[in-house]
């Protein structure tokens, strides 16, 4: 075996122990610590909260999109009305 090829496979040997170490070190998953699940909770009730400010405020946007542009075009129509009394 060349030395090289040695020097790489220890590299790489050392790399994955230290991955599996640091993995099984946290735990992995969130199972058992209770207060990782407190924040998992937590961040998902927020997140729940977002997206319903979310549509609520697409909702208030489309709507009044619509209010508005109804509004342009009564405006459009009187100046349109205003111009034929005019001529």
């Amino acid at each position: 075996m060349n030395p090289f090829e040695m020097v790489a496979i220890i590299v790489v040997a050392v790399t994955i122990a230290s991955v599996l170490r640091a993995r099984y070190r946290s735990g992995g998953s969130s199972e058992g610590n209770p207060q990782a699940e407190a924040e998992n909770l937590r961040l998902r009730d927020d997140v729940k909260q977002l997206k319903d400010r979310v549509r609520v405020l697409e909702q208030i946007v489309t709507d009044r999109g619509a209010q508005t542009a109804d509004q342009i075009e009564a405006l459009r129509e009187g100046n349109r009305i205003s111009e034929r009394n005019q001529a």
